[in-house]
């Protein structure tokens, strides 16, 4: 079943300034971890609501919205790249 996005996002990239590209490892985050983090943390809707929103369960809802937050917290602890993967 496909989950529903309903946002796609205008930049696909973000590193740390004064850091060329080619020297940073990539972290890839898809457009499901993206919504979820939208839903949950801009919309501020409750687990149930966002899993409902997206066509998900609640437990894969939270698996993906925790894959988000580990990917988003190794980039910044550890100073890498953030790619925005935007294919379904």
């Amino acid at each position: 079943m496909s989950r529903k996005i309903d946002f796609r996002p205008k930049q696909d990239f973000f590193k740390p300034q004064g850091v060329p590209l080619s020297r940073l490892k990539v972290v890839e985050l898809s457009l499901e971890e993206v919504e979820a983090l939208r839903l949950k943390n801009i919309e501020k809707m409750d687990q149930e609501g966002c899993a409902e929103k997206m066509h998900t369960s609640q437990s894969t809802f939270q698996r993906i919205l925790s894959s988000a937050y580990q990917k988003i917290a190794q980039a910044l602890i550890l100073g890498q790249a953030i790619k925005i993967i935007k294919k379904d």
